[in-house]
Order: structure tokens, then sequence, then C-alpha cells
């Protein structure tokens, strides 16, 4: 009699788990297609870009000469989003670094709490394909910084345009 009810537990398993898999197929089919096809990757960067251009509408953003002028006028918090690693190695200059793993804990660093809440910022990270700087960016509004934007072509075109980069941490 234990045999049965094993089989019968196997066999309700098995169905189970066959639906899953079918329902997961039909429920995912179009991003497997795209993988059988090879262009998930397209795909999904296509994802990724679209939903950083509608979190940037709430962000205001600055090209490379617009960021370059307002590094000029020493008014601007550059702050640098990428990983500390690069930022120690090179960054522009003047600029402090804050990372999304920072922001992430929700702990405001010890320079930020000094800065006025009025000052502009400019966050920054890699280049335009890195949303690091987008999510600091985010973040620093949600703290009540009203004058924060993200500059959007990131330290590789500031440092390949000649402009002044720093190593001092």
């Amino acid at each position: 009699m234990r045999r049965t009810y094993v089989a019968q537990d196997l066999m309700w398993s098995l169905f189970f788990c066959s639906l899953a898999l079918i329902l997961g197929l039909i429920w995912h089919w179009p991003m497997i297609y795209q993988g059988l096809q090879g262009r998930l990757i397209y795909t999904l960067q296509q994802l990724e870009q679209q939903e950083a251009a509608r979190r940037l509408e709430g962000v205001r953003t600055f090209n490379l000469e617009q960021a370059f002028v307002r590094h000029q006028q020493g008014q601007t918090l550059f702050l640098d989003a990428r990983p500390y690693q690069e930022y120690q190695e090179l960054h522009i200059e003047g600029a402090l670094n804050l990372t999304p793993a920072q922001v992430e804990s929700n702990q405001v660093p010890q320079f930020l709490r000094d800065v006025n809440r009025q000052q502009p910022v400019i966050v920054y990270c890699g280049n335009e394909d890195c949303h690091a700087s987008l999510q600091v960016a985010e973040w620093l509004q949600s703290l009540g910084f009203s004058r924060v934007a993200v500059f959007l072509s990131g330290f590789r075109a500031w440092d390949q345009a000649g402009y002044p980069v720093d190593v001092s941490r």
C-alpha cells in the first residue's frame, strides 16, 4: 500500500513539474525566441536603454561641454559613481567618490552631510552606457538635493577631451 502512495506522489510531482515547465516556456517564449535567434542581448540592451531614458526624465543632464563649464566655474560638486578602484586610478579633478553600493546601504557619507542641499551637484560614471550615475543622482534627489544633474558622457569622454583629471585620493 505504501508503494502506491509513493508512485502517486511521484506522478503528481512529475505532473506539476511538467506543468510548471510548460507554463514557464509559454510565459517566457518571447525572450526564449529572441535567444534562439541570437538577438536576446540586443533586446535586453534596448530594454535597459528605454528604462534608463524613462528614469532620466526626472534628472537634469549635462553634456561634456556643459559639465566642463560648470567645473571651470568651481561652484559645482562633482561626484564619481564608479567603483572606488577606478576612482583611485583617475577621476575628474576635485571629484569625490560615491558609489551605488554606498547608496544601497542608505548611509549618507560624512562629506555629504556638510553639503548645502541647494549646491549644484553633477554625478558621472565611466561612460554613457553606465547607469551608476543615474542611481546616485536619484538617491541624492530623494535626500533633498534640488540641483542634481547627470553628466551623461562620463569620465571616458572627459579624459579623452584632455580636461583636468586627478590621481589623488
